[in-house]
């Protein structure tokens, strides 16, 4: 039984990590550390853990932990540890934007590599240091990953991408309040967004020479939790064809699947998932992917990640259900 420890426990992420960690078979809370809520009971903040944890948070870290997930805010990681050593067999799973981009992975001596299973899962094995990517980045690169390791992707990558109240976090602004929110839709950070970083490298290193822009428009949802991406590019190849391509790289991955139907976001939210759907318009191809944001966008797939690093099956833990109705 692994021991685990939290750093940053009262957001949705950590909400996420801890829901999934007290049904896991192989691994054990150690500690849940969080300055403002010191000495609180965890389901007083999460409330859907009522009734399954009595465990507090605390403002104690144990060092000797065997993995220590991160789950503090853009910046805060790498400020945290540089103030904090924790032993040299101590994994850390990072699940900030700090680490995630080349020549930004390194701090304390220590080689984060970037987790994403299905792109280098050989790697996270061997690895002990973990930048878990982002939301989008997750759901866009899943879509365009088959495409880049064929080096089909030839043209410009059109994204549009609508996401969950969740994916800005418990801090309030004016755009998670519920009257705002609700029966609304914006966009934001147009072509800008700060995921298109990760997504390029890893295109990049799938497809030598990748030269093309992705222009990603991500918008604000009305409602909780969930990514609903889709992406067109021109592609000459026949739609049985791209299924191939599509069906054999992800032949191997426990938690990808390619949809016939069209899909929708009640199918993933709750899971681990990611489902795509692959349609043709000429030689326009469309690729719709979704996933749930807080799961195989962060703490799901933190989790996958600690199964990997440990030689625990990759879906220990993850055997969740969605809210279908």
């Amino acid at each position: 039984m692994i021991q685990v420890g939290i750093i940053g426990g009262a957001g949705y992420t950590a909400g996420e990590l801890i829901r999934v960690l007290l049904n896991h078979p192989k691994a054990k809370l150690n500690f849940i550390f969080s300055t403002s809520n010191a000495g609180n009971k965890v389901h007083n903040v999460h409330r859907d853990l009522f009734g399954s944890t009595d465990l507090k948070f605390t403002s104690k870290i144990n060092t000797e932990v065997d993995v220590l997930f991160l789950c503090l805010g853009h910046g805060n990681s790498k400020v945290f540890l540089d103030k904090n050593n924790f032993s040299s067999t101590t994994k850390i799973i990072d699940l900030s934007h700090d680490f995630r981009l080349e020549g930004s992975s390194v701090v304390n001596t220590k080689n984060f590599v970037y987790g994403l299973p299905e792109f280098q899962k050989e790697a996270i094995k061997k690895a002990s240091y973990i930048a878990n990517p982002g939301c989008f980045a997750t759901t866009i690169q899943l879509a365009l990953l088959p495409l880049a390791n064929k080096q089909k992707l030839i043209s410009d990558v059109c994204v549009n991408a609508v996401t969950g109240a969740t994916g800005a976090g418990t801090s309030l602004s004016e755009t998670t309040h519920f009257t705002w929110r609700d029966n609304n839709f914006s966009y934001y950070k147009p072509f800008s967004h700060q995921h298109l970083g990760e997504i390029n490298q890893t295109i990049g290193q799938l497809q030598k020479g990748f030269a093309s822009e992705i222009n990603f428009l991500p918008n604000r949802g009305n409602f909780s939790r969930g990514i609903f991406a889709t992406a067109y590019t021109k592609l000459e190849d026949d739609l049985e064809h791209v299924k191939a391509i599509y069906q054999d790289y992800y032949k191997d991955e426990a938690f990808v699947f390619i949809s016939d139907e069209n899909i929708h976001l009640k199918q993933v939210v709750n899971t681990n998932k990611c489902i795509l759907h692959l349609y043709k318009h000429g030689n326009k191809l469309l690729i719709t992917s979704i996933i749930d944001n807080l799961l195989k966008g962060a703490s799901g797939q933190a989790i996958q990640n600690m199964n990997l690093m440990f030689g625990f099956d990759e879906t220990e833990g993850l055997e969740l259900k969605a809210n279908y109705f």
